[in-house]
């Protein structure tokens, strides 16, 4: 019958509108960001990004170097990777607060390829991750934000918080590390194998630059008057001011030839050639073509941009203070951020959790910040090599762990308890794997747990149920909540027929107001329970359902001899009006 016929939708016509919507002002404003800001861009707002730019900066070039090494490449590589993602991103990013740089996590999933095929192999995953994420993010795949929910992106940021505290420990007592593992569990034991070896300075140094980074962050705002301003623009300063603090004190101790600290020491100078990214290369003696290097690469090129945009996702709805993120816009902004970075030797890219909190500390207004930061690199790479020289890495370690605990989401972790208790399991299954696991593995264990939840819900939909005395007529009335998928259609036909035991009616009236969408599954089940019923010598009859879920009971053939009546009768009026026999006629006036 073409009255019961599914509908599909016109795929050409559909095509044709989003091709349309590709050219409107409004897709444009989404997807250049830049735009919507950069009319409103004042004085003050270029003095905070210029603050928080540069201390980002100072932060970012010491790490960027030791996360070359984790990477087992040379330094300046590390300074490579940390200037063009923050360009791209200062005009294609949607998060003021995100810095995009080489973090931890890629380092160490770049160590592989650089082993098997030199720094072209990092290299070249910088470029296809790239393209991997811009083909992603030109077929939306932004929906992956719908699911990470706020219990798993508190235990994300909760465990991110304690690993990089972890991390840092050693450079604020100025203990050498020995092993190239950032892990949380690996920090420790590295720590606890190597206590003998701090050294009293750098702990006075780094325990009192954190002591006084806190006690700023905790008077912020305080005040009133000029004394609140000042306190403002003290704090927003006040990484800068600890890092350049000891930057001067450890030159002053070098003019007496004494070195109490540990400095973040010489880097190669030079600013790194514009060039396409290597599709063949040569390594230990063998020739590899870019079939060859793909072969070689293996699930890396897969792997690498997914915990990218799970990342970067991640830390955006972190930042994000309640306000939506556009996470396709965040994997478009990634995926150029690594293509043109391919173009300088970057390794592959992502969001920085801990300068993006120093970012966010530090006072950021704009995505404009990241330009300031990408300067300095540069202006590092070209020039200031020999002044970074002086910088203590334990006031570096202090600003980062000064960052990290006040990123805690301590009031979050007590809102859950308050409000839905169950919340709690995976916020810990993300705390606890993300420390023992690793972040990116952490956090798609968080994602997969919480899954279960609405998955469980769905194959347990809520089931009501009545029964009424009807002219000496017993009438079980059942009324699932929710609509019926496949996991669920096992699930209504065993409590259908429990119900059906336990009360023993004559008519059994399965009420779908609340039903707007079945699947073939639930449509069969419902048939077997039809029929089951029937052999029992009950009347099944069907009551208030959506024209479309009775379209599909109709195309379903067993389903013809099934009455269903208008939603406008009461239960009493369908039960008067029926009788045995009345059947078809029925079904097809009300379709």
């Amino acid at each position: 019958s073409l009255e019961h016929r599914e509908d599909f939708p016109d795929v050409r016509h559909l095509l044709k509108h989003h091709l349309r919507s590709l050219w409107t002002k409004e897709t444009a404003y989404r997807r250049i960001p830049v735009l919507q800001w950069a009319p409103q861009y004042k004085l003050n707002s270029l003095i905070s990004d210029l603050i928080a730019g540069i201390t980002v900066g100072l932060t970012s070039i010491p790490q960027s170097i030791a996360y070359a090494t984790v990477a087992n490449l040379e330094p300046q590589y590390g300074l490579y990777s940390n200037f063009m993602g923050s360009f791209v991103y200062a005009f294609l990013g949607s998060v003021k607060e995100i810095t995009v740089a080489p973090t931890a996590v890629m380092a160490l999933m770049v160590q592989q390829p650089v082993l098997d095929l030199g720094p072209a192999g990092a290299v070249l995953l910088s470029f296809l991750s790239g393209c991997i994420m811009l083909l992603l993010g030109c077929f939306n795949f932004g929906f992956v934000v719908q699911f990470i929910s706020m219990p798993v992106i508190t235990g994300f940021i909760t465990a991110a918080a304690f690993t990089i505290i972890s991390s840092q420990i050693k450079s604020l007592m100025g203990i050498s590390s020995s092993g190239k593992s950032s892990g949380f569990v690996d920090t420790w034991v590295n720590l606890y194998e190597n206590i003998g070896e701090t050294r009293l300075w750098d702990s006075v140094l780094g325990f009192s630059s954190l002591l006084l980074l806190v006690l700023l962050t905790l008077i912020k705002g305080r005040g009133s008057g000029r004394w609140k301003t000042f306190t403002k623009y003290l704090c927003l300063l006040r990484n800068a001011m600890i890092v350049l603090s000891g930057g001067i004190i450890a030159y002053i101790c070098s003019t007496q030839e004494v070195y109490p600290f540990k400095l973040t020491g010489k880097v190669a100078s030079g600013l790194p050639s514009f060039e396409l990214p290597p599709f063949t290369t040569e390594h230990d003696g063998k020739h590899y073509d870019f079939i060859d290097m793909i072969r070689t690469l293996g699930s890396s090129v897969i792997s690498i941009p997914l915990i990218s945009i799970l990342e970067i996702v991640s830390i955006g709805k972190a930042f994000s203070r309640g306000k939506l993120v556009d996470a396709t816009q965040e994997m478009l902004s990634l995926g150029c951020c690594n293509v043109a970075g391919s173009f300088v030797s970057s390794i592959p890219t992502t969001a920085s959790f801990a300068r993006s909190a120093i970012n966010s500390s530090s006072g950021v207004v704009t995505p404009f910040g990241g330009v300031f930061t990408g300067a300095l690199v540069l202006l590092a790479l070209g020039l200031l090599t020999d002044y970074f020289y002086f910088i203590p890495k334990t006031t570096l370690a202090a600003v980062i762990i000064a960052a990290m605990i006040f990123i805690i989401e301590y009031r979050a972790v007590a809102e859950m308890w308050r409000t839905k208790r169950i919340d709690i399991v995976p916020f810990l299954v993300t705390v606890i794997a993300c420390l023992f696991l690793g972040l990116e593995i952490g956090i798609v264990v968080g994602i997969a747990v919480n899954l279960c939840f609405p998955l469980y819900l769905a194959s347990r939909p809520r089931i009501t149920h009545r029964l009424m005395n009807i002219n000496d007529t017993t009438v079980l009335i059942v009324r699932p909540d929710s609509d019926l998928a496949f996991s669920s259609a096992e699930y209504f036909r065993e409590k259908i027929l429990k119900l059906v035991t336990r009360t023993l009616p004559e008519i059994v009236l399965i009420d779908g107001e609340w039903v707007k969408f079945v699947d073939s599954t639930v449509v069969r089940n419902l048939s077997s329970t039809v029929s089951d019923l029937r052999q029992q010598e009950r009347h099944v009859l069907l009551w208030r359902w959506d024209k479309n879920v009775r379209s599909a009971l109709y195309r379903f053939k067993k389903h013809k001899f099934m009455p269903l009546f208008r939603n406008d009768e009461s239960v009493e009026k369908v039960v008067e009006n029926w009788k045995p026999g009345y059947l078809n006629e029925s079904f097809v006036n009300n379709v």
